[in-house]
């Protein structure tokens, strides 16, 4: 029996499946998130190697293949994949890779991701689990369309609503609630001051999503300011990657709650040179249909 292993590694969970050659899944494995980034290299590394461990234990044979779709730094993934054994011939790529197969099933394609971070993956006929990857930058650097930018932007109406520069909306109250806090001075200071201000910003945009899903002008206005700079990032990357291909004929997904939010999809369909569509399916269901392609 032809056996192969594919790993979808995020931030906040790792899944893994066994499958045969024909593509049914064998087993399924999960645990805690592995990026490197934010569990260390040490514990990334760790929880990876026990979730393969556990599907080879399960394998009624030799594994021939196993892909790794991974966050965090490529090097770190590049170097683990060359120290396993008993896992056939193994291939480490971004954990995009699996979005973009799910956008663009079985061949070129694009798509734009929005949760806690945002990207923009790609990848070309040439080689279909080999990802050209634009943003994922991080909250201190961009990251347009995320939670986090819109949480930000939230933030930031919010102080010049207390300074008394913009008139009073929703996001100003909204802000004032989860801090605890009426003064633009102290909520700065809340912050600045937070050990994983990210986190605690990126929060608010659910309800950031909800007052602009119920037509809050100044929220909506927010979160659609915020979609159309990954929208223009993933423009500039299909210009360049697909110089010759009308946009209108490129397949391009749109995945995460945000960007497939009813207050969005309909705003960047209408803006985009290419034709969006929303991503179905989990990334793990990416990874076993990459596993057909190695």
């Amino acid at each position: 029996m032809s056996l192969r292993i594919g790993v979808d590694g995020g931030a906040t969970k790792t899944a893994g499946i066994l499958v045969d050659g024909a593509g049914r899944v064998v087993a399924q494995q999960a645990g805690p998130g592995c990026n490197p980034s934010v569990a260390g290299a040490e514990e990334a590394g760790r929880i990876a190697a026990g979730l393969l461990a556990e599907l080879r234990g399960r394998a009624a044979g030799p594994v021939e293949a196993t892909l790794l779709c991974m966050a965090g730094a490529a090097g770190f993934w590049e170097e683990f994949a060359a120290g396993l054994r008993d896992c056939g011939r193994v291939t480490a790529t971004s954990d995009a890779a699996p979005i973009v197969e799910l956008a663009a099933p079985d061949g070129p394609g694009l798509a734009l991701h929005a949760g806690t971070g945002s990207f923009v993956a790609a990848r070309t006929a040439d080689d279909l689990t080999k990802v050209r990857y634009a943003g994922g930058l991080g909250w201190r650097f961009g990251d347009e369309g995320s939670g986090y930018d819109i949480g930000r932007r939230a933030v930031a109406r919010a102080l010049l609503e207390l300074q008394g520069w913009a008139p009073p909306s929703p996001l100003g109250a909204l802000v004032r609630e989860r801090t605890g806090l009426a003064d633009a001075g102290a909520i700065t200071r809340h912050f600045y001051e937070d050990a994983a201000p990210n986190v605690r910003i990126a929060a608010l945009t659910p309800e950031v999503l909800r007052h602009a899903g119920a037509g809050d002008a100044v929220a909506l206005a927010l979160v659609l300011d915020s979609a159309d700079g990954l929208l223009g990032l993933a423009a500039q990357v299909a210009a360049a990657l697909f110089p010759r291909v009308p946009p209108g004929s490129l397949r391009a997904g749109l995945s995460g709650p945000i960007l497939t939010h009813p207050a969005i999809l309909p705003h960047l369909a209408r803006r985009s040179p290419l034709v969006l569509r929303p991503v179905e399916g989990t990334p793990i269901e990416g990874v076993r249909r990459l596993l057909q392609h190695l």
